[in-house]
């Protein structure tokens, strides 16, 4: 059976629990142009704190994504170590 594929709310909060890291990259990539679409600039990408291991793999994927301005790690009150807060620039979309 493939797997559906899922609608996943565009509100600046993205969660990665429910996906595969080998889904990350792509999902990244499709969620921050939806969010500049809409007109938000700051994603908060939930990770969770596990082994690091999804961390290091999002913090990859975001290094080099060109929509990235910036990123760092969310501030406690928002998931602290378990999420990464991401700011986009829309003058890096894909295809602008």
């Amino acid at each position: 059976m493939e797997d559906e594929p899922v609608s996943i709310p565009i509100t600046g909060e993205l969660d990665l629990h429910t996906f595969k890291p080998s889904e990350v990259e792509a999902l990244l990539e499709d969620y921050f142009e939806a969010c500049l679409k809409k007109g938000i600039h700051s994603v908060r990408i939930i990770h969770g704190k596990g082994t690091g291991k999804l961390k290091k793999k999002v913090h990859a994927v975001l290094s080099r994504n060109r929509m990235v301005q910036s990123f760092s790690q969310a501030p406690e009150s928002a998931g602290g170590w378990g999420a990464t807060r991401a700011w986009l620039e829309p003058s890096r979309q894909s295809g602008s």
